[in-house]
């Protein structure tokens, strides 16, 4: 049995902030959103959600209007309007970064259930990810910088410190013109680009260090409220928790399910049981995942299709043919052509290197 997927969404709160930061860049910001089919008083609503196409949509239309290839870019703005509402209360009386951080792998889908967060520990630190999922357009690479600068001033608000992160990696091209000292203001540092995964590293000291803010009595009533959000927007499922990791992981080969249930902190066992009682089995969210990516990835022409193949995991480009075939009734290069005829006469500016 498939399991009926919902468009991947923003929260209400994180596209505000987006459309006062474009304001606050003196770009229109209510014609931006208009044109790009966000309602913006909607967005009041707390409980109003964004589809992850309009919201690199109304990307797109700023970095065209503004010409600016590194727009969002600015930590002040970031630290202002990079909105995650009632996750970062929860991080804030929470005890220390590590601790708040290993919540938000799953309470990031309140703030966006089209956006993944990683932490994977190094010998120097913490690396922090980002990844974006269920998009049919590329996301632009402002989305992607603006969002990783935005939990790099956090960090730095929930610690009151001055954090340096030890590095920054991107996965987009570095972009043409004179734009250094931009990303240097913005990280304190030059990231690496062309790189696996969005990512910055933060000492072990900076990720243990003690939020001051921290209280139990708020951290346990922020917790329940986050987790009640999350039952609300139907994350809390078991199947919808089993496809984020697999999207988390995907691009390391195809994870077994005991890996995904390790993840998940359950015996494969509960896990099968708990996925039988949601009428879908593991395989099936295996496949629905893989088909929910390739239109993202197939949609981006910068990946060439033995990248693609690599990030869904299949351990050869004829696997990914005949799962395409199957999905889509075409092989991906037809399919990938049909994707971007739409867009052939729009302005790649958003997508610049």
């Amino acid at each position: 049995m498939t399991v009926p997927t919902h468009p991947r969404t923003s929260s209400a709160a994180w596209v505000r902030g987006i459309a006062d930061m474009l304001a606050a860049e003196g770009l229109p910001a209510a014609e931006l959103c208009n044109e790009a089919g966000i309602n913006l008083p909607a967005l009041q609503h707390p409980q109003a959600r964004v589809e992850v196409d309009r919201v690199s949509r109304l990307w797109e239309l700023a970095v065209e209007r503004s010409g600016k290839v590194d727009l969002g870019l600015c930590p002040q703005l970031t630290a202002r309007f990079g909105n995650v509402d009632l996750v970062g209360y929860a991080l804030a009386s929470g005890p220390n970064l590590l601790v708040g951080f290993q919540h938000l792998v799953r309470h990031m889908a309140v703030i966006s259930d089209c956006t993944t967060f990683d932490l994977e520990r190094d010998a120097q630190g913490y690396w922090l990810s980002i990844a974006h999922i269920g998009a049919t357009r590329p996301i632009p690479r402002q989305r992607v910088e603006y969002a990783l600068l935005t939990l790099f001033t956090l960090c730095c608000w929930l610690t009151r410190r001055e954090l340096q992160p030890l590095a920054v990696e991107l996965i987009t091209p570095q972009p043409s013109g004179n734009n250094d000292a931009r990303y240097q203001a913005a990280f304190g540092l030059l990231p690496r680009f062309d790189q696996p995964s969005n990512r910055f590293l933060l000492a072990e000291s900076d990720v243990l260090a003690d939020i001051p803010t921290h209280n139990p009595s708020l951290w346990a009533m922020h917790e329940r409220l986050v987790e009640t959000e999350l039952v609300h927007l139907g994350q809390a499922l078991t199947s919808a928790r089993v496809r984020t990791e697999i999207a988390r992981t995907l691009n390391k080969g195809e994870p077994r399910r005991d890996d995904i249930a390790e993840r998940l902190h359950m015996t494969d066992r509960t896990l099968q049981r708990r996925l039988q009682a949601e009428s879908t089995t593991y395989q099936q969210l295996l496949d629905d995942t893989r088909c929910e990516l390739a239109r993202q990835y197939l949609s981006d022409p910068r990946r060439n299709l033995t990248e693609v193949a690599d990030l869904l995991g299949f351990a050869d480009q004829s696997n990914m043919f005949r799962a395409c075939k199957r999905w889509f009734g075409m092989p991906p290069g037809q399919y990938r052509a049909q994707l971007l005829q739409p867009e052939a006469d729009h302005k790649t500016t958003a997508y610049a290197a």
